[in-house]
């Protein structure tokens, strides 16, 4: 037995987080989605390319169940969530984060943080933890979430389903309207998130954000995935994709 092939059978088998596997999805009599298959790892970070109107926050808002007219199956942990509604998503282990941000304006940052029912004692971020990887909030935790900047509220929203559990992020153009230097600190944590052990799947336009983040990448064209490329396919074919999509 060669030395690679050793390695090969001592590495161990990675563990599926959510499998996605012949969705369609629908708008009226518009189809949106047509036969959508993907995989995503424990731990690790995965993005939705495409242009706009492709599909890709359609797709999101089917694996949280927000999205009605959906055939196909979402398997989340080995579980199958397909006819489960969004809360029940939620509680399974699913955070969402949507393009909106969807914090509440009204409320404080410690009071949007601690709002939100724990899924997971064993997986949830402590408040400190919280505060040590998100400080800007730790600094304005007595502020309402209408005083805080986009790239706080950003972090504020991505900061929540981690306090409340969840195993696995879906998360909507993370990096839209930020300043570059928040951009930058929006990719650390995401980092940060990946090496706690935390899945991703993010929607994304900005290709070189995308390549800088994740593991695996999905091109949705039309309502269908039309390639899959690893880390290192995505980065060699950058300039391809910037005029693919149009940028």
């Amino acid at each position: 037995m060669t030395e690679s092939t050793t390695a090969a059978v001592l590495a161990p088998a990675r563990t599926t987080a959510l499998e996605v596997h012949g969705l369609d999805a629908w708008y009226g009599e518009a189809q949106a989605l047509r036969d959508v298959s993907i995989q995503i790892h424990e731990g690790e970070v995965a993005t939705l390319v495409g242009r706009n109107g492709a599909g890709k926050t359609t797709l999101l808002r089917s694996i949280m169940g927000l999205h009605r007219k959906v055939r196909g199956t979402v398997t989340f942990r080995g579980r199958d969530v397909s006819h489960q509604g969004p809360h029940r998503r939620a509680r399974a282990g699913l955070g969402w984060v949507p393009d909106d941000r969807g914090i509440y304006s009204s409320l404080s940052v410690l009071e949007n943080l601690t709002m939100s029912p724990v899924v997971d004692r064993k997986a949830a971020w402590s408040l400190d933890r919280i505060f040590e990887h998100f400080p800007v909030l730790h600094t304005r935790r007595n502020f309402p979430g209408s005083k805080l900047s986009g790239g706080e509220q950003q972090m504020l929203a991505m900061a929540r389903p981690l306090r409340m559990g969840s195993s696995l992020l879906l998360l909507d153009e993370p990096s839209e309207g930020l300043a570059p230097v928040i951009v930058q600190q929006i990719e650390g944590i995401i980092h940060e998130i990946r090496q706690s052990g935390t899945s991703v799947l993010l929607v994304e336009q900005n290709v070189h954000f995308a390549s800088a983040v994740a593991d695996r990448h999905y091109l949705l064209a039309q309502g269908r995935i039309v390639e899959s490329l690893d880390a290192a396919e995505f980065r060699s074919r950058t300039g391809e994709l910037l005029e693919h999509l149009g940028m």
